[in-house]
């Protein structure tokens, strides 16, 4: 026999006559102690790690005036609630009407040019036509019957011209019409006003700032993360979240960032919350607490918290067995939810006490309080 289980066992023998020397006897001793009951169990388990993120939106930035003009009307206020496709502000249309009136107008007198060039050579194809039906007349002139092909030649190239005149009004009516459509600035897509950059009566060139828009309605979590630790961050891995109060929620890994803070060594991951999980008053780059696994999955054995006891300095556990209960210390790892971790001391399927396991004593008889049996609870994951 070594040392080490010579010590075990005097540990045991130390103990059992500590508590039968300064535990009362019960009178009910004979008909044995209502004590609860639990399993030691063995599962699977993942270590996390606390890591401090922020919600941010899927879409926010400025929405910028895409025509120049004065500001004639604001529909918006700092945290209005849009939908995509209303209008928030209004430029002066007058300038941008009447160009639109004279790009009309161009497109009318390139139409005309056109159709009087068509005409022309309409009539330059029916001058040489009839020139080249008389080839074999002696009224044949080959130096009229040339002048007639440059006529209509020359008449043609004139039509090209008149059809790109055309062409380019045309395309400046568009244009001209594309700017009065967008003096009305349209939410591109639901969300709040956060910020508005201007005001009634302020000019405004095209590209300017008028108002910050937030889309709240769909939320991601970006978070810092130390490099060594992303390495177990696959996508779609889950972890819990907390944030407003509300606990145990879950959210997907959807992207680690390939960029490495060189100051920090973090490296930005983004986490899309799961369907099913409800945010409510949330905001952007609000602080939110993640759990993201420090290690790889391992399998554990765990003993329920109210199982252990204090005695001598030493973490001890009565164990269960044939109606009776023997005392039998333990070395305890992390806590895993509502239990520990066992590293020695217990095997999975032992039964201990946990409910009226204060006063027992070595080798006491005991009857199960089915009503004070603390359930079996899953390994969750440790901090």
């Amino acid at each position: 026999m070594n040392l080490h289980a010579v010590y075990h066992m005097l540990l045991i023998a130390t103990l059992g006559w500590a508590l039968s020397a300064t535990s009362p006897v019960s009178a009910n001793d004979d008909e044995g102690a209502l004590v609860g009951l639990d399993t030691v169990i063995e599962e699977s388990t993942i270590q996390t790690v606390p890591v401090i993120g922020r919600l941010v939106p899927a879409r926010s930035g400025v929405v910028s005036v895409l025509s120049q003009g004065v500001v004639e009307q604001l529909h918006v206020r700092v945290g209005d609630r849009v939908q995509a496709g209303d209008e928030m502000a209004i430029l002066n249309t007058n300038r941008l009407s009447w160009a639109r009136e004279l790009k009309a107008a161009q497109v009318a007198s390139a139409r005309a040019s056109l159709t009087n060039a068509k005409t022309q050579t309409s009539l330059r194809k029916q001058e040489l036509k009839r020139l080249e039906n008389l080839k074999k007349s002696a009224a044949f002139s080959a130096a009229r019957f040339e002048d007639a092909q440059k006529e209509y030649a020359k008449a043609q190239s004139d039509a090209a011209r008149a059809q790109a005149e055309l062409d380019r009004a045309t395309a400046d009516l568009n244009l001209s019409a594309i700017d009065l459509n967008n003096a009305k600035i349209i939410a591109p897509y639901s969300g709040v006003v956060s910020t508005i950059h201007t005001e009634i009566g302020t000019y405004l060139n095209v590209g300017e700032s008028v108002v910050t828009l937030v889309d709240d309605s769909q939320m991601e979590i970006e978070a810092d993360v130390p490099a060594h630790r992303t390495h177990g961050l696959l996508p779609n891995t889950q972890v819990n979240f907390s944030t407003n109060g509300d606990t145990n929620l879950m959210a997907t890994v959807r992207a680690v960032v390939p960029d490495e803070n060189p100051l920090t060594r973090t490296r930005t991951v983004r986490f899309a919350p799961d369907a099913s999980t409800q945010l409510n008053q949330v905001a952007a780059n609000q602080t939110v607490h993640l759990l993201i696994p420090a290690g790889p999955k391992r399998v554990v054995t765990s003993v329920h918290k109210d199982a252990i006891l204090n005695r001598g300095g030493k973490r001890v556990v009565f164990i269960a067995q044939d109606g009776k209960v023997n005392i039998r210390p333990v070395t305890l790892g992390d806590a895993v939810g509502t239990r520990f971790v066992v590293l020695s001391g217990l095997e999975p399927g032992d039964t201990v006490v946990v409910r009226g396991n204060e006063r027992l004593r070595p080798g006491q008889a005991i009857r199960p309080n089915n009503g004070a049996h603390a359930g079996t609870a899953q390994v969750g994951s440790t901090q």
